[in-house]
Formats: C-alpha cells, sequence, structure tokens
C-alpha cells in the first residue's frame, strides 16, 4: 500500500509563483468550493485554486514568511521605508502576489521609524503590529471585499503608533482616515492588481502621515525604483502603466 505522505510535495520544493507545488496559474473562482491542502491536508473551502486540482491553505501558504520578514526588518538599520520594503519584496521566498505584502507594508514603515528614533518604536510593536495584520489580511480576500491586505497593514503600523482601540476616539479616527486615504490612493494603482506597487504607493501615504501627525520627515527615494519583478512576465503586471516599470534607454 502507498505510502500518503510520500506523495506530499516537500516544502523546499515550493514554487514562489502561481500553484506553489506545480507553478501553473492559478485559478480564481466566483464562489467557493471544497478543497484539501496539498502540504498538510486540510480539509476547508476556497476561492484559488490549481487547474490542477492543487491547494495550499493560508498557513502553509505564508509558512516561514512571517519569520523571514520580522527577522530582516529587526536588523535593518534602513531609514528609508521604500528600501526596506523593496530588499523584502526581492527575497526569493516573497511571491509576486500574496498577503505576505501586508506584513511587508507594516514592518517597512514601522522599522524605519523605529530607526529614526523619534517615537521610540519598539522590536516588540513591530512584532504586535505584524501579528494584527496577518489577522486580517487574508488570500483571497483583498480582491473578494474590496479591502487589499496592503492598507491593512499600513493601519496596523498606526494603531500601533497612536494606541488606537475601540474606546479610544481620536487615535482610532486618525488611523481609519489613514487607512482610508491608503486603499483610495491604492485603487488608482488597480488594473489589475499588483501587491508590490501597492506597497510602494501604501508606504508614500504612510511616509505622508507620519510627516502630518507627527513631523518625521523620513527619507524615502521612490525615483531610484525600477522594478524587476516586471521581467518575470506575472499576467498582473501592469507594466507601462506602472510609475515603476523599467524605462527603456
Amino acid at each position: 500500500m502507498m505510502n500518503k505522505e510520500c506523495c506530499k510535495p516537500k516544502e523546499e520544493e515550493k514554487k514562489a509563483e502561481n500553484c506553489m507545488v506545480c507553478g501553473a496559474t492559478l485559478e480564481y473562482l466566483k464562489t467557493a468550493v471544497s478543497v484539501t491542502c496539498n502540504y498538510c491536508g486540510k480539509k476547508e473551502t476556497g476561492y484559488v485554486r490549481c487547474p490542477k486540482g492543487h491547494y495550499v491553505c493560508d498557513e502553509c501558504h505564508g509558512k516561514g514568511a512571517f519569520d523571514l520578514i520580522r527577522d530582516i526588518a529587526l536588523a535593518t538599520e534602513e531609514k528609508d521605508p521604500l528600501a526596506i520594503a523593496e530588499l523584502l519584496m526581492a527575497h526569493p521566498k516573497i511571491p509576486f502576489l500574496g498577503c505576505e505584502h501586508g506584513l511587508i507594508a507594516t514592518v517597512a514603515l514601522l522599522a524605519a521609524l523605529k530607526n529614526d528614533g523619534t517615537l521610540g518604536i519598539s522590536n516588540e510593536q513591530i512584532i504586535e503590529a505584524m501579528k494584527r495584520t496577518q489577522k486580517q489580511s487574508m488570500p483571497p480576500y483583498c480582491a473578494l471585499t474590496g479591502v487589499c491586505g496592503v492598507p491593512i497593514g499600513i493601519g496596523a503600523a498606526f494603531s500601533i503608533i497612536l494606541g488606537a482601540a475601540c474606546p479610544k476616539d481620536r487615535e482610532s479616527a486618525i488611523t481609519m482616515h489613514i487607512v482610508a486615504r491608503t486603499i483610495d490612493t491604492i485603487a488608482n494603482d488597480v488594473g489589475p492588481m499588483c501587491c508590490k506597487s501597492f506597497v510602494r504607493t501604501a508606504l508614500g501615504v504612510g511616509y505622508n502621515s507620519a510627516k502630518e501627525y507627527f513631523n518625521i520627515h523620513l527619507p524615502i527615494h521612490r525615483e531610484k525604483i525600477s522594478c524587476f519583478h516586471s521581467n518575470k512576465n506575472h499576467p498582473n503586471c501592469r507594466k507601462n502603466k506602472c510609475l515603476y516599470f523599467p524605462k527603456t534607454a
């Protein structure tokens, strides 16, 4: 009798793009269907699957990414949030699309503010903001609910800074205004959706908000970004419509 364990794909064989099992382009469904995770065997309902029948649950999809993003964010001395984000998004374990980008937006902003020193941001606060982001930034609900995980990451960062919570008034209002501003700005980047462009746009809003509410002027160099991810020919790349698409000579 064949051992079922031998049929499971190995963690180190995960693909960084499209289907993690085989690399095929994923199907986005209008209604949820019953699926079984190829890695852990968990049965659930899902909106995204591989046309070959493969499925990877949220927990297995993001396995290892949280620790990777946390460790790099806590170690960097960079004060430019875009530079931190580019470093993280360039890592081979970070996919072209995915809710890992919500975590990247959170840590890129908070790590830059921690290194600036004005607000006294701690490593513990960065980790807490990551945990909050992870609770809400879940695939594929960015498209299904209209709330991308990247603005959630910015909201978690400012909620930590301001101490926003349900009983709070001004703190929660400011955080919501910043999230709304982030969503509105990101909406202008859609066509189709690109998580990497969204992170860059969101961090621009985060930079402006830090300047507006705390008078902090972080160094931010958007003009230096030329998106090398575009050469992967991903169907969600906006190409010439994107501010960061490489300019030809």
